[in-house]
């Protein structure tokens, strides 16, 4: 994808990519009490979803990551996984990402970071889609057992095509019993190319999971809607609705 001027049209094409990536469902966490200040992911899922949309046109991933934590909250990482952007496209996606952890209070937190996404392995001819996305996040801790999160992201050169994004979303975790969690979720992305083309659409979630030792199984079904959706389905399976089963190992 090279960046040009973008009728309305084209940037709905262009926001059928599935350049979304990991920078808001695999956040770093910081402990101030762990053991290392490394910590190692590696996970398997039936398809790699964000946003409501398949990042490996419906077929599984691999996945693994690193992040050094600081002591005063500051840290660094990066993740990775195969990604399927169809004919041409990368088949690896890598994440570098810096940032900052801190508690507002024993109720508050806030997580400020840098994310580069990268994707490699694609062809000449479909381009360089690599940018970066700046990141806030807010999350609190209403009850002991109800958490809620309030995040904002935006990029600039999204795509590496001129157009502007942000995405915005508001989730909740609820510990129901029997060390099982329910999540639940909602987005809202906007894409605004320079030339004037806009498109913007909804994604939901609702996931279980549960820790098995230092695995942590989680289901989740994912759907993406609004007026542009239903277009951005009309074109392609990667926005329809979609049940995914994740298996991760934190070490």
């Amino acid at each position: 994808m090279k960046p040009v001027k973008l009728s309305f049209a084209v940037a709905l094409v262009l926001a059928a990519m599935p350049l979304v990536s990991f920078a808001q469902e695999a956040e770093a966490v910081v402990e101030e009490e762990a053991e290392s200040p490394i910590s190692w992911s590696l996970a398997a899922t039936s398809d790699y979803v964000f946003r409501g949309v398949s990042q490996t046109d419906e077929k599984p991933a691999a996945q693994a990551g690193i992040t050094y934590t600081s002591p005063i909250g500051i840290y660094v990482g990066l993740w990775a996984s195969n990604v399927d952007f169809g004919s041409g496209g990368p088949d690896i996606e890598v994440d570098g990402f810096v940032g900052y952890n801190t508690d507002l209070s024993d109720q508050w937190n806030l997580d400020l970071s840098v994310v580069r996404y990268s994707y490699h392995k694609g062809s000449d001819d479909y381009g360089d889609i690599d940018y970066n996305e700046y990141i806030a996040k807010v999350s609190y801790a209403a009850t002991e057992k109800v958490g809620l999160t309030a995040l904002v992201a935006y990029a600039n050169d999204y795509g590496n095509a001129d157009v502007k994004e942000v995405y915005s979303s508001l989730g909740s975790s609820i510990d129901v019993g029997a060390g099982v969690s329910l999540n639940l979720g909602v987005g809202y992305t906007s894409l605004e190319a320079d030339g004037g083309g806009r498109s913007d659409y909804f994604d939901g979630l609702v996931s279980v999971s549960r820790d098995f030792g230092p695995i942590n199984a989680n289901l989740g079904y994912y759907d993406t809607f609004g007026s542009d959706a239903d277009l951005l389905k009309d074109g392609s399976d990667i926005y329809d609705n979609r049940i995914a089963l994740t298996l991760t190992l934190a070490l």
